[in-house]
């Protein structure tokens, strides 16, 4: 198994005449003949030919879409169209059969909602293939980007007593019998007997916990899964899904905006570098989807181009009350076309006012700041207007937002106030206001849905297709 090559590497290589081993998956084999093999390196088969006249026949039949082959023959240049090199096999062994009767996964189109049924198997496709060897580049690069600068990356819990987001949209986590469980003689549930000892749930987010390292070890980040139960069934929302949320201390607005902007066209250059051919792959697929839509819906620009587009511009950064402003005086607000009609100030913007703002107006990534502090979280820093917060978001095409974070408020007083405010007990955030109590500082963060970015850059339509087990409201499959 050991003398394996991959198939991409043989596919790049100018040695021709040499004798390999490859292993993979058939995607088709024709005329008795042809084996087209991939093993998940590329999306590019390699052609395998067989001296049929001299192979076993009951090795033949066994040939099959689906079934994995270790094949030993030698590398020789290509006569065929579309490809500089192919393997004339002189051993062919079958690891493991498909049988093409009952293997879901022929040579054919499949629609992409009959894949999600079959996500165990869609790995195997063109598409799925180059999404998460796509997606794999896009976190690589992150960890990159981030370690370059210094950061240090922490983890933080999963399970967790707080709700960073005063949502209560957060998964419940017990060891109780929730068909019985234990209750104070108040009736209540009595958590104190609980695992540990007190009501947790599935983490929303790492923000707080990051805090407290980013005040001792200045830089930090954390990347892993974030758990949100909230019934959305839509094209843009998950129940699970990958978080990344950098905690700097000694930064400002400023310097988080540019961290965030900085991240971003890393990334997204990163994975047009390394991932040119899968990322060619899906622009033509999304050209090809295009073409059932009306003129008026399809994208000004091919995935390629919109994405070096991102890295040629400078974000568009403007307020609040200037994109309201905006906003108020577009055509689709005037001709009442917005589902969510802005009539003024405070408004909390939806994902057509985002889009609006950089599909059509400033055709490119927006990044929006001081936001009202009543439809932003508490730990967000306070304007001296005492309306406003140091709120930033930044918007991308077809996407809405794509990283939301602020400046922290690091002033004790004023974040127990505003706590006081929204009804948060300080007494169960007695450790998170401990970082303001002892050697305070500026500090900033932001937090960037991993699958919205990687749906961005891959140009797919639904983020249940841009994570491999995707977890949505009645669905927890494989």
């Amino acid at each position: 198994m050991s003398k394996r090559t991959k198939i991409k590497a043989l596919l790049e290589s100018t040695q021709t005449d040499i004798q390999v081993t490859v292993m993979g998956w058939v995607r088709t084999f024709r005329n008795n003949q042809f084996i087209a093999l991939n093993d998940g390196s590329t999306n590019n088969n390699i052609q395998i030919v067989v001296d049929f006249e001299n192979t076993d026949e009951a090795l033949l039949k066994r040939i099959t879409t689906g079934a994995s082959l270790k094949v030993v023959g030698q590398l020789v240049a290509s006569l065929g169209k579309g490809q500089k090199v192919e393997i004339k096999a002189t051993e062919v062994e079958i690891l493991g059969d498909s049988d093409p009767e009952k293997y879901p996964l022929q040579p054919k189109k499949h629609s992409l909602e009959f894949l999600r049924e079959i996500a165990h198997l869609r790995f195997r496709t063109n598409t799925f293939g180059a999404i998460f060897r796509v997606r794999n580049s896009l976190a690589f690069a992150v960890h990159k980007f981030l370690q370059e600068k210094g950061f240090v990356y922490l983890h933080t819990p999963v399970i967790t007593a707080s709700d960073a987001e005063g949502a209560g949209e957060a998964f419940k986590v017990t060891n109780f019998d929730i068909a019985n469980p234990p209750r104070t003689e108040s009736g209540e549930i009595d958590y104190k007997q609980d695992f540990f000892g007190k009501a947790t749930n599935l983490t929303v987010s790492g923000q707080l916990e990051g805090e407290l390292g980013a005040m001792a070890l200045s830089d930090i980040y954390t990347f892993g899964p974030t758990f949100r139960a909230e019934n959305s069934n839509t094209t843009r929302h998950l129940a699970e899904f990958w978080m990344i949320e950098p905690e700097m201390a000694f930064y400002d607005l400023e310097d988080n905006m540019d961290l965030a902007e900085g991240l971003l066209k890393y990334v997204i250059s990163y994975a047009l570098e390394n991932n040119r051919e899968d990322l060619e792959f899906l622009s033509q697929r999304l050209q090809e989807e295009e073409k059932s839509k009306p003129q008026n819906e399809r994208s000004e620009m091919s995935l390629l181009d919109k994405l070096q587009f991102c890295l040629d511009n400078s974000f568009e950064r403007l307020t609040y009350t200037e994109a309201i402003d905006i906003l108020k005086e577009s055509t689709p607000n005037k001709k009442k076309k917005f589902q969510y009609l802005i009539e003024g100030w405070g408004a909390d913007l939806q994902s057509e006012h985002e889009r609006y703002l950089v599909e059509k107006h400033f055709k490119k990534p927006v990044i929006l700041t001081d936001y009202p502090k009543e439809i932003k979280a508490f730990y967000m820093r306070q304007n001296d207007d005492g309306k406003t917060v140091r709120a930033m978001d930044i918007l991308f095409p077809g996407i809405g937002e794509i990283v939301g974070g602020s400046q922290r408020e690091e002033r004790l007083e004023k974040l127990e106030q505003r706590m006081a405010e929204m009804g948060i007990p300080a007494e169960e955030l007695w450790w998170y206001l401990d970082t303001r109590r002892f050697g305070s500082c500026p500090h900033a963060g932001f937090g960037l849905g991993f699958e919205r970015l990687v749906l961005f850059v891959t140009g797919m339509g639904n983020i249940r297709d841009v994570i491999p087990f995707p977890r949505f409201p009645k669905n927890a499959e494989f």
